[in-house]
């Protein structure tokens, strides 16, 4: 089992930036991949970025060039850099995290960018 809790979440104004952040706790050993996903109101939740154990990165178009997927692994911890922020990346946005087994979502963290 892996447990993934999200954090940083905020309301921020255009332009602005934020850092989330999630941490994973469990059979840690056993993840292969963690990415950030997100989900606006009436949208299907999409990937923003993807990290392997390896740091090989992957970003969405949307996003690529304002943020920054990194890993800490000496605290389990994953973070989404996201500067530049836009109205349109308003969501709700989680951790997922790849195991050979199955795979593992957090809560969830609400981003509201707004003036």
């Amino acid at each position: 089992q892996v447990q993934l809790v999200e954090s940083g979440g905020d309301l921020v104004q255009p332009g602005g930036s934020l850092r989330l952040s999630c941490a994973a706790s469990g059979s840690i050993v056993s993840i292969y991949a963690m990415g950030w996903y997100r989900q606006a109101p009436g949208k299907q939740r999409e990937l923003v970025a993807s990290i392997t154990s390896s740091g090989s990165t992957n970003y969405a178009d949307s996003v690529q060039g304002r943020s920054t997927i990194s890993r800490d692994n000496a605290k389990n911890t994953v973070y989404l850099q996201l500067n530049a922020l836009k109205p349109e990346d308003t969501a709700v946005y989680y951790c997922k995290a790849n195991t050979a087994l199955r795979n593992y979502w957090g809560q969830g963290t609400q981003v509201t960018v707004s003036s």
